[in-house]
């Protein structure tokens, strides 16, 4: 079999281990493994899976930083027609527990920077009958290594379909609970196959291509383009997490030629005395996205980097990309460097009223899409899944904007007062639930403003009970041990009351649109 040929993940290792066997996958911390080795490891896990008593469709769950051992459990895990659950480390631990105790994963492999969580929150996790460590670290659980070397290399050939699901990955929650969105082979190879199909040079790879795996793989930005890498036979340069320190190095000992990255991580290398110093002559185009660039900043990148640039909009839940800005769009002055870009081939987009009609340009509403890259759905979650995904695969994407008569898409607000913060997303419902559990607190409304750094930060306004005094400081404290640090507000402000209308409902913007005045979006 081809890799054209492929229907699943599974078919394109192990298509790539037969075309380019000994060539290198990964790179990882002074470790290189070749495409027959990954595949031979990936067959390895299956094995050790199916002998841990997992059944087809279960769930297993990863918490660790990035590492070509997660690649190959994810593919192991393809291969037994499993479903990995990559959870976000960054979270505090009662969201991690939450997300392990949710998808029902059976088995959970932890990295050696989490072994002391895990073991804090072990009870709250009923249906994990294994608890395994990636690295070692735990002499009371079985180790990673061990368990995958007891078992065959033979491929177990696992009856999988290409509309099975390949990877579960978490959401912010706009109810305060993170949703686990389902992403199919086919939401994935189809993704990869759009892009193909006017094959524009900013996605032409080579065997002399060398990727850069630097986004943490709990996000699409992260496994994502570690599949985009696999799927063209690239070698891929892993980082354990974004450094910017180290990522210079890893330019210059590698040659790095493509990678993804976010603005903010775009902007914390470039800040780097050192940047100037490096030589970027093999790099050849950073994408760049999760959250809209500054123009200052995209222009100092396009001077220290010297490559072509590449913006690209899309949502876990359309598995990543669906519209993108390409190299030739980035000139300065042009009305079209504002925009999101253009729709992928084979991707429809439509602007939506209130009502579901659509809009004629130049008039905002939601975006909605419809490709083959479309989430099969929110785990467990009905509901939650018939508000975002229509019975005709149409995608609300929850953000506001129109396009223009030239198709290209600009990004006004967001309708679900999502805040965006370094890539990020932060739904202001979660915050405002681990505020309101503090007892002197009465209610508070979460919005997002202006950061030079980040892009968005949290801003909380609070509204305390009578007679109960409490600062900034303490509050954020407080918070900060029920969610991630970088949903915790940045800035508190103590109001008397909230600003409502008629029928009581928190007007949001009243709050948030004075941070905003001047500026033509209100997304940063």
């Amino acid at each position: 079999m081809s890799i054209q040929d492929a229907t699943t993940l599974a078919d394109m290792i192990r298509a790539q281990a037969k075309e380019r066997g000994n060539s290198i996958a990964f790179e990882f911390e002074g470790r290189s493994t070749s495409y027959k080795s990954l595949d031979a490891h990936a067959s390895r896990v299956a094995n050790a899976l199916t002998a841990s008593h997992i059944k087809p469709h279960e769930r297993i769950a990863y918490l660790g930083k990035n590492s070509d051992i997660y690649f190959e459990l994810w593919l192991g895990a393809i291969k037994a027609n499993v479903v990995i659950v990559p959870v976000n480390w960054r979270l505090a631990a009662p969201e991690i527990a939450f997300i392990v105790a949710d998808c029902k994963a059976a088995i959970l492999f932890v990295g050696p920077e989490f072994i002391e969580l895990t073991q804090g929150i072990r009870a709250q996790l009923p249906d994990v009958r294994i608890v395994m460590t990636t690295e070692g670290g735990a002499p009371e659980w079985p180790d990673y290594a061990a368990w995958r070397d007891a078992q065959s290399d033979s491929d177990p050939m696992v009856a999988l379909g290409a509309n099975d699901i390949a990877i579960q990955l978490y959401t912010s929650g706009t109810t305060g609970k993170p949703k686990g969105a389902m992403l199919s082979h086919t939401n994935f190879l189809s993704l990869v196959r759009i892009a193909d199909l006017d094959n524009p040079d900013w996605n032409k790879w080579t065997e002399d291509d060398v990727s850069l795996v630097a986004m943490p793989v709990f996000h699409i930005g992260g496994s994502g383009w570690g599949v985009f890498g696999l799927y063209y036979g690239a070698k891929g340069v892993i980082m354990r997490e974004f450094d910017p320190t180290r990522v210079l190095d890893v330019f210059e000992r590698f040659g790095i030629t493509k990678l993804f990255m976010v603005p903010a991580a775009m902007q914390f290398i470039v800040r780097q005395p050192r940047a100037r110093e490096v030589d970027f002559s093999r790099l050849r185009y950073i994408l760049y996205g999760a959250s809209p660039i500054p123009a200052a900043l995209l222009k100092e990148c396009i001077a220290v980097f010297g490559c072509g640039f590449v913006q690209l909009y899309g949502m876990t839940e359309t598995t990543g990309t669906i519209v993108v800005l390409p190299p030739e769009d980035h000139v300065e002055g042009r009305a079209c460097m504002r925009s999101a870009g253009k729709a992928l081939p084979g991707v429809e987009l439509a602007i939506l009223d209130a009502n579901g009609e659509r809009l004629p340009p130049g008039e905002v509403g939601e975006i909605a899409t419809r490709s083959g890259s479309n989430m099969v759905g929110y785990w467990n979650l009905p509901d939650a899944t018939a508000r975002t995904l229509g019975a005709d695969n149409w995608l609300r994407t929850g953000d506001a904007g129109y396009m223009d008569e030239d198709g290209y898409l600009y990004i006004h607000d967001r309708i679900k007062d999502m805040i965006i913060s370094g890539g990020e997303n932060i739904y202001p419902a979660e915050v405002e639930s681990a505020i309101c559990d503090h007892p002197d607190v009465a209610e508070v409304a979460v919005v997002g403003v202006p950061d030079d750094t980040w892009g968005e930060a949290v801003k909380a306004v609070v509204v305390l009970k009578p007679g109960k005094t409490l600062s900034a400081t303490d509050l954020m404290g407080f918070t900060r041990e029920r969610i991630a640090g970088f949903k915790t507000p940045k800035s508190i402000d103590f109001i008397a009351a909230l600003p409502r209308n008629a029928s009581g409902k928190i007007l949001r913007r009243h709050l948030r649109d004075p941070y905003w005045e001047g500026r033509e979006r209100q997304v940063n």
